[in-house]
């Protein structure tokens, strides 16, 4: 069965809050670079949710999808659409999480085909992101569609705080 793409409002959040937190833990766990260090618990990824998304998510700044399949939350990105005054034609791409377990299968790239939908239905024009140079997503942004802007040497440290990545940004055009 293949996975359901769905638009996460504040309740649904909530409702989908532990399970959004073992993705994120778990993720950040095993290296991913989405900023958060290895030393993120599932309580810290659970106040993430609902402190710093769920409010953006209400006010209508930030659109969170999850892939889900029989109930089970699989993966999730975000679409940032509060963008200064000076951009409303823009948004953003924000923390791509798929899980370690369900790589490969294509839910990435079905949830990025959904996220870059609905831009187009919002009237933007341009999408941005940014991704740890030589990431695994790299590809993925790249198979749809997604074009290099430039690289950022030292942008970040990698989770385990042992050493700085580049960070490369990318934008679509729509």
């Amino acid at each position: 069965m293949q996975p359901q793409i769905i638009e996460l409002d504040g309740p649904a959040l909530e409702q989908r809050l532990a399970a959004l937190a073992r993705i994120l833990a778990d993720s950040v766990a095993l290296g991913a670079a989405i900023g958060f260090m290895d030393t993120l618990t599932r309580d810290d990824a659970a106040h993430f949710w609902r402190d710093s998304v769920q409010p953006e998510v209400i006010a209508g700044r930030r659109i969170l999808f999850v892939a889900q399949r029989d109930e089970e939350v699989l993966d999730t990105v975000q679409l940032i659409t509060g963008m200064p005054l000076n951009q409303p034609h823009r948004c953003e791409i924000a923390k791509m999480i798929v899980h370690p377990r369900v790589r490969r299968l294509g839910i990435g790239k079905a949830l990025m085909n959904r996220a870059i939908d609905r831009a187009r239905e919002l009237g933007k024009t341009l999408i941005t992101l940014d991704t740890r140079t030589g990431d695994v997503a790299e590809p993925l942004y790249a198979s749809v569609g997604f074009e290099a802007a430039g690289v950022i040497p030292d942008y970040a440290w990698d989770p385990d705080g042992k050493a700085r990545h580049a960070t490369t940004y990318m934008y679509r055009r729509l």
